[in-house]
């Protein structure tokens, strides 16, 4: 049976026999060496030669029942990181397209507002094939609970995505011939507006995502609060602007070059800082799949961040670097998704963290 020591190592304790009551039961979760029997007859502490004070007592080493998790693996598949990444190229893609819009330059203008309202859509079908059938996310707007991460975030989607629909819509209709009158004349003209309105609710639809994650019991998800919002935000800046470098040309690229530069930099650097803080439950996020993962995310984003930096006006050169940065960014967000399901599965990033809160400060007792 696997357990966990003091010290945060795991250990491996050989199971001879299944308890064959309820009390050899409790007994055995307790103290599977048997050191609780120790403890009450003879434990304590005795002097050796020289009048030290030794303990005679071994250590007690925690196990959960049977080895079993303590915490259940989030339900989630492989639509909730796809949803995450597509989020945030929709955000950072409608703060590009607003400010592309305000400065005059048409094609990133363009490629930003159809950008956001394709990774919105991806992102949208990504969640409710999640959810089973698009009735469970109309029922989440039956409610809005500002204690709910769940419940702000479908609150923020449906503000930004009508904007960034309408956005979207009056870019077509500036792509058509001839000219437009009445309605569609009036959905043309609304487009800045609602570019505006939707690059306001950028940053929320961006970085949200991240409160979600870190508000569950997943261990590595919820050791992480403190940095994955900037992770993430991070993230969403490089891959829009990757998206921009890669649809758009060189000569309108400027503000998108510098949102992936600046987007890559805040992430790099807030991701090492983050595995920092999470002590024990930063382990996943180095081994397996995530692990991999991981690697190829710091990997293809420095890599496209260098391009992007050292690239010069060179159309194919942005091109890579921006479609390494999108790469990237997904990447980190599978990565981070593996490592919390990862560290649901094994009981010591559960139990260790709770040690050492309670080491630090204490038991927390609350009013009566």
């Amino acid at each position: 049976m696997t357990g966990v020591g003091r010290d945060g190592q795991q250990s491996s304790t050989p199971q001879t026999e299944a308890p064959t009551d309820q009390t050899d039961s409790a007994s055995a979760l307790r103290h599977p060496t048997g050191g609780s029997d120790r403890l009450r007859r003879g434990g304590g502490r005795g002097r050796g030669r020289k009048g030290k004070v030794e303990s005679v007592v071994p250590e007690a080493e925690f196990t959960s029942y049977y080895g079993r998790p303590i915490v259940k693996p989030s339900p989630w598949e492989h639509d909730i990181p796809a949803y995450l990444f597509a989020g945030g190229v929709a955000a950072g893609s409608s703060l590009l397209a607003a400010g592309a819009d305000l400065t005059d330059r048409p094609s990133m203008r363009r490629s930003g507002r159809l950008g956001a309202i394709a990774a919105l859509t991806f992102s949208m079908v990504a969640l409710v094939h999640d959810l089973g059938k698009p009735s469970r996310f109309l029922n989440m707007l039956r409610v809005a609970k500002p204690t709910s991460p769940m419940s702000v975030g479908t609150w923020i989607l449906s503000f930004y995505g009508p904007f960034a629909g309408a956005a979207a819509a009056s870019e077509v209709l500036s792509m058509l011939p001839g000219e437009r009158k009445g309605v569609l004349r009036l959905a043309e003209v609304a487009g800045r507006p609602a570019g505006v309105v939707a690059a306001v609710a950028a940053p929320a639809v961006a970085s949200y995502t991240a409160v979600l994650l870190s508000d569950t019991a997943t261990p590595s998800w919820h050791e992480a609060f403190r940095e994955l919002p900037f992770v993430f935000v991070g993230s969403a800046a490089a891959a829009s602007g990757g998206l921009a470098m890669v649809t758009s040309p060189v000569a309108e690229t400027g503000p998108a070059r510098r949102l992936a530069a600046g987007g890559a930099l805040l992430e790099l650097v807030m991701e090492q800082r983050m595995e920092r803080s999470m002590g024990v439950t930063a382990e996943p996020l180095h081994h397996g799949h995530a692990g991999t993962l991981m690697k190829a995310a710091k990997a293809l984003t420095a890599a496209g961040a260098v391009g992007t930096l050292l690239g010069g006006r060179s159309r194919a050169v942005a091109a890579l670097s921006g479609a390494a940065m999108m790469a990237g960014s997904a990447c980190l967000r599978f990565g981070v998704f593996e490592a919390g399901q990862e560290s649901a599965k094994d009981p010591k990033y559960v139990v260790v963290p709770q040690r050492q809160r309670l080491a630090e400060h204490g038991p927390t007792r609350f009013p009566a």
